[in-house]
């Protein structure tokens, strides 16, 4: 089978596609034939050897794909070969095929395309553990939501807004701001005005009667972090996901004290390994809002398996609005 490994770290074009032998499952473990892949930004960390979880080089990356079942080892009972299914992975996505454990693999829904099932991994799992376990986010509440128009931004406009929130989706230009509304969003916040600290609070104040925002999700770090601090209601909470704007923020506590907000943190792949059962339901209930029609994964494009480096790129520039998959011939 063909493979893209990591054999030396840096930028997507340093990716090898080699050939490598067939896969076969173990006990307790599911043999995958890859249709479609979803391409993140930890992807592109992963590949230039700045994310903290790196195993020994040559390796496979790509941490969310679809595919159908193709054998299953021995003690496993939640799938069959032939099903369709989406799987959560720390690596091994960008191949033709894969073998994972069998929590990690989800059965589809029915209609559910295998290249708009691969979009729907990692970013809505961790938009809606940032909402609900770390946000506690409250129907009825406000979410203001950075970096709106990327993966993780987009699939949290749309759990937000499906879940019952006001939504606020932060861009930067009005292609992004029509993505956003097409998803649900309420209202748009421009990141591009002067004085991000006192322009964001402002515009945030406008469309929330001066109360502030009761949940902020953070995926860009930098100044949007300090400028969301200030935007927050009483008793709001931010959840920091990611530093995508490529400064790590800091900031002082007594803030915190004084309007009675808290700052949190997420990291999805120790809830993928920590509690699988968790993981479970947060699969099941984002299955069920997209069966609803509250959840539509925006797949800016299918790029064929050879030109995963280019998607990967894109990806590293910023210029993916949703999200890019790449997609096996078949």
């Amino acid at each position: 089978m063909q493979a893209f490994q990591v054999v030396e770290h840096g930028p997507p074009s340093s990716l090898q596609c080699n050939s490598v032998p067939d896969l076969k499952p173990g006990p307790g473990q599911v043999h995958v034939g890859i249709r479609a892949a979803g391409i993140n930004f930890p992807d592109v960390l992963v590949v230039s050897g700045k994310y903290q979880i790196l195993p020994p080089r040559p390796f496979t990356p790509g941490k969310d794909f679809s595919g159908v079942v193709l054998g299953v080892g021995e003690g496993v009972s939640r799938v069959a070969a032939g099903d369709r299914v989406l799987c959560h992975v720390e690596n091994g996505g960008f191949a033709e095929q894969a073998v994972v454990a069998e929590h990690q693999v989800f059965k589809m829904p029915e209609g559910l395309s295998f290249a708009s099932a691969a979009a729907m991994g990692l970013v809505y799992q961790t938009a809606y553990l940032a909402l609900i376990d770390r946000g506690h986010l409250k129907p009825g509440e406000s979410v203001l939501v950075g970096g709106a128009a990327g993966g993780i931004g987009l699939a949290t406009v749309q759990l937000a807004k499906g879940l019952g929130a006001t939504v606020l989706a932060a861009v930067r230009n009005e292609e992004e701001a029509e993505l956003v509304r097409q998803s649900g969003a309420d209202h748009v916040i421009d990141l591009t005005q002067p004085n991000m600290r006192e322009s964001l609070r402002a515009q945030v104040h406008a469309v929330t009667g001066g109360k502030g925002v009761d949940v902020v999700i953070d995926p860009l770090g930098d100044e949007f972090f300090a400028a969301a601090i200030r935007a927050l209601a009483w008793c709001g909470r931010l959840v920091v996901i990611g530093f995508a704007a490529g400064g790590i923020p800091t900031l002082k506590v007594n803030y915190l004290l004084v309007k009675n907000i808290a700052v949190t943190g997420l990291q999805w792949s120790d809830y993928r390994d920590r509690t699988p059962q968790r993981i479970d339901d947060v699969q099941s209930a984002i299955f069920d809002l997209w069966q609803s029609g509250a959840v539509k994964p925006h797949v800016m494009k299918e790029f064929p398996f050879k030109e995963l480096p280019v998607a990967l790129e894109l990806i590293e520039q910023g210029k993916v609005r949703g999200k890019a998959v790449i997609v096996m011939d078949r």
